[in-house]
This record gives structure tokens, sequence and C-alpha cells, in this order.
């Protein structure tokens, strides 16, 4: 199992992992093909077995009006064969050593029996739009102090 990170050559291959592993969504394969359409500054590295993408991460600028405050893990993808093996875990953990990971606030909107054995903590500020009384929105490294509402790139808000 090696990670790397992700490169023009393997879009595709990215892409099929994302609908694979979220059978009953398209948003996040859209998600992914939209920051690449548009150029969008997104960190992303994959897990690839026997020449297979297995796994998939990414991190996009989170923002506090129009200054980037952080970044936002999403997505997260195993493909379903191999998930409930630690690969998404281990990918996570990758992430997480990586220089401009470790510079960054970190936001994510998850399962937070998940992500806060990995550090991240429940946030009160500042408030995501897409989880009433940010219920699973948690971060690392945060200071915010006055509230606000994080935002997203706009490929967030694509139907």
């Amino acid at each position: 199992m090696k990670i790397r990170q992700l490169t023009p050559e393997n879009y595709g291959k990215a892409y099929a992992l994302l609908r694979q592993a979220f059978p009953r969504s398209t948003y996040e394969v859209r998600l992914v093909e939209n920051f690449h359409k548009n150029g969008t500054a997104v960190h992303e590295w994959v897990c690839i077995h026997r020449n297979t993408i297995i796994a998939y991460i990414a991190f996009s600028n989170a923002y506090n009006g129009s200054r980037v405050c952080g970044l936002h893990l999403a997505p997260l993808a195993v493909k379903p064969e191999f998930q409930k093996q630690g690969i998404g875990s281990e990918l996570l953990r990758f992430a997480l050593r990586q220089d401009i990971i470790k510079e960054n606030t970190l936001f994510v909107l998850g399962n937070p029996g998940f992500y806060t054995k990995f550090g991240f903590e429940h946030c009160a500020l500042p408030v995501c739009p897409f989880d009433k009384n940010n219920a699973h929105f948690l971060s690392i490294r945060n200071k915010a102090a006055s509230p606000f509402t994080v935002g997203y790139e706009s490929e967030f808000n694509r139907k």
C-alpha cells in the first residue's frame, strides 16, 4: 500500500472510487470533479494498492469572509471492500503529518466518534452553515474567538 499525491492522470480513478464509496450520492464525485475543472486549490492524496486507488482524502480552503482561516477535510473515501480495515485512518494520519496540513486550522463535518480519535474536537465557533448546532462540526488548532460562519469553496454549494 502506497500513499501518493493525486495526479491529473489518476483523476478518473479517483472519481470511480468516490462513486463506489458513496453509491447513493453524486455530490462527492461532483465536488471533486468541480475542484479539478475550476482549478481550485486542493490538497489531495490517494492510497494505492496493486495499482488501484482504494482511498482518497482532500483538503480545501476554509474562509472567514474573504480571508483563508484554515482547511476543510472533505471528502475522505475508502473503496467499499477495503472499509473497516484501517485504511481511511492510515490515510488521515498520513495527511495530518504533511506540513501544509500541520500548519493550518482544520475543520471537518463528520462522525465525531471517528474524527475525535485523530485530535479533532467539537467546535462552537465558527458556525458551520451545513450543520445545525455544529453537532458534527469538529476542528483541530481552532483559535476562533468571535462568531462567524465558516465559508467553503463555491464547489460545495453546487448541486
